[in-house]
């Protein structure tokens, strides 16, 4: 083949290998990264401030700040609205006079908030802040970041599962969150993702504009 030839092959060749890369480069490509905002402590969320509406949540909750929650994608999940017979805790079942809504994760591992319908006053806050501390099995986090005013943090320990929950005021509304997972989630991991957790279902309703 003459020599001219052979250098026109080549350079068709080179030609479309960097047009094939030029045209490549101009495609978005998929990292494998999400592009969900990425989550906050509750140690960086000032809750002091916040206001949240008495109203309907759940379907406000990223499905990403679930997962993180459980880590992993649910298996179960349930809702409830205010006039709804519910089960309130594992031994009650009663009409609603609240928004709630959990989610639990393969492992077993439950992420769970519910907020009071009927408005509450400060004084009301705090007697609901003393009776949740007498709770069986559970010991108030002493230094816990605050989850509205007046607000408590609760670790309880029962049957082999451990329970981090935060509840408080959030202007005129009573806000309750927490994690539940095997005892062999570390305390200081179910801590983290808790607090996470429970900084997702501020925002969610969280009152804005």
């Amino acid at each position: 083949m003459p020599v001219v030839r052979h250098l026109a092959l080549a350079l068709a060749a080179t030609a479309l290998a960097v047009g094939g890369g030029v045209a490549l480069a101009d495609v978005p490509q998929d990292t494998g990264k999400s592009t969900a905002e990425p989550s906050v402590p509750l140690t960086d969320f000032d809750t002091t401030e916040l206001v949240a509406a008495r109203a309907a949540f759940c379907d406000d909750l990223p499905e990403t700040a679930v997962t993180e929650a459980l880590d992993g994608e649910p298996v179960d999940e349930a809702a409830y609205g205010s006039g709804d017979r519910a089960d309130l805790t594992p031994r009650v079942e009663d009409v609603a006079h609240e928004f709630g809504c959990s989610w639990q994760g393969e492992d077993g591992v439950v992420a769970r908030a519910w907020l009071f319908v009927p408005p509450v006053t400060p004084a009301r806050a705090d007697s609901l802040v003393a009776a949740a501390r007498k709770q069986r099995g559970c010991t108030p986090e002493a230094g816990a970041p605050a989850y509205g005013v007046p607000s408590l943090a609760l670790v309880c320990t029962a049957g082999g599962e451990r329970t981090q929950s935060y509840r408080g005021l959030f202007g005129d509304a009573w806000l309750t969150c927490e994690l539940s997972a095997p005892t062999t989630v570390t305390p200081a991991a179910l801590a983290d993702r808790a607090g996470r957790w429970c900084v997702s279902v501020a925002s969610a309703v969280e009152v804005t504009g």
